[in-house]
């Protein structure tokens, strides 16, 4: 059987169980979070675009920020069998696109973006066990949620497996 492909848009998220793929497609400054529980075997993508909402008029998509974006996939990945203690996180993106347009000294968005997902996995409980963030590329993310498997590729780079 062919594994379904579920295709995730900037500021979206999606959950998804064994037989599945979760899909992001050019990550730059935004962070894709995936989070998985290896027994229940389901998991979650959010395509975060904002660390936080304090940064946006429209506050009420919660897939649109790193700190909203974590406990709201923690809820909806409990509701289909994950447990406290048993999800892991994975993260990529966040990077530079525009270095050159930066005030030296400044943080870049892509920064901004990976520090509030690691403080937001941090205060969930939720072990970082891998991540491709940062630098001047884009990125995009498949993830098999029965295998856990988290695979990052960029133009004119090998495939990262994470």
């Amino acid at each position: 059987m062919k594994p379904r492909q579920i295709f995730v848009k900037v500021a979206h998220h999606a959950t998804g169980a064994p037989g599945d793929v979760l899909i992001t497609l050019g990550l730059g400054s935004c962070v894709a979070i995936l989070l998985h529980d290896r027994q229940a075997k389901v998991g979650g993508l959010a395509h975060v675009l904002l660390p936080e909402p304090a940064l946006a008029r429209d506050r009420d998509n919660f897939a649109k920020f790193a700190t909203t974006a974590v406990p709201m996939m923690v809820r909806e990945l409990a509701a289909m069998g994950a447990r406290e203690g048993r999800l892991e996180a994975r993260i990529v993106g966040g990077a530079s696109m525009f270095t050159s347009l930066m005030v030296p000294g400044s943080l870049n968005m892509g920064e901004r973006n990976i520090r509030a997902t690691r403080e937001a996995l941090r205060q969930a409980g939720i072990p970082l066990l891998g991540e491709a963030v940062g630098g001047d590329y884009g990125r995009s993310v498949r993830f098999d949620v029965a295998a856990g498997r988290t695979v990052v590729s960029s133009v004119g780079k090998p495939d990262v497996v994470l």
